[in-house]
């Protein structure tokens, strides 16, 4: 199996670094990922997601000039989809609400009003 940029494939550990692992991939080519690359949040200390001997699945990102090969582990799983946002409403129909909220609003004011002057026995009406 050729190892290319933006495969897939499974590798063993054979070194851990502060900043990284050693992977000995198919073919016996090594490439190393790098800290940043181990998971989705922040790794402090590597030895604490990775030993010498694991079996791990990483993609390629890249392949330097100097074969130098470049891994990702949370780049090889699979995410689920992310759920689709609710749908922003179109400025017509802000409008439209916004319009119906103050028809009420009115009306509700003036019902308020009226209920007023009967209690006063319409006393102030010109």
């Amino acid at each position: 199996m050729s190892v290319e940029a933006g495969s897939k494939v499974i590798g063993k550990v054979t070194g851990i670094k502060p900043f990284g692992a050693f992977v000995e991939l198919p073919g016996g080519k090594t490439g190393l990922v790098h800290i940043s690359e181990v998971a989705d949040k922040y790794v402090e200390d590597i030895n604490e997601h990775l030993k010498v001997g694991d079996q791990i699945e990483v993609k390629v990102l890249t392949i330097g000039e100097d074969n130098k090969i470049s891994l990702s582990i949370k780049k090889a799983q699979d995410k689920p989809k992310p759920k689709p946002r609710a749908k922003t409403p179109s400025p017509e129909d802000f409008e439209k609400k916004l319009s119906g909220f103050l028809k009420d609003s009115e009306e509700r004011m003036s019902t308020i009003k009226r209920q007023a002057e009967s209690r006063r026995g319409g006393r102030g009406r010109k």
